[in-house]
């Protein structure tokens, strides 16, 4: 069985939501969950508000909450906003704000041994 929880159009990089995402991928969701509260990013708050989400949907389905692991952790490119800065002698240059689409998806292993 299987939860997962999508997040869409975080406003934060995906390239800087993957480094966190990189460090729980294949963990057991509770040590991620754990792991995630010292980790000094804005992602990593991000990106434990949608493992949170994703823990409930487990719950919701009636699934074993200690034999989950993270099976998928993906950070895919969103739409971009895009602002213009002005420059010097009446230029312009493009900002372009980068989001992100955040997928958790949970697995339940059975602990062999």
């Amino acid at each position: 069985m299987e939860a997962r929880a999508v997040l869409r159009y975080a406003k934060i990089s995906p390239v800087k939501a993957r480094q966190v995402l990189r460090v729980i991928q294949g963990v057991r969701a509770g040590d991620a969950l754990y792991q995630l509260k010292f980790i000094p990013k804005k992602s990593a708050r991000i990106v434990e508000g949608v493992l949170k989400s994703a823990l409930a949907n487990a719950e919701q389905k009636g699934l074993d909450l200690e034999s989950l692991y993270i099976k998928k952790a993906v950070a895919d490119e969103g739409p971009m906003y895009k602002k213009w800065l002005p420059r010097a002698h009446g230029r312009a240059t493009m900002m372009k704000k980068r989001t992100s689409h955040i997928t958790i998806e949970l697995e339940e292993r059975k602990e062999e041994g």
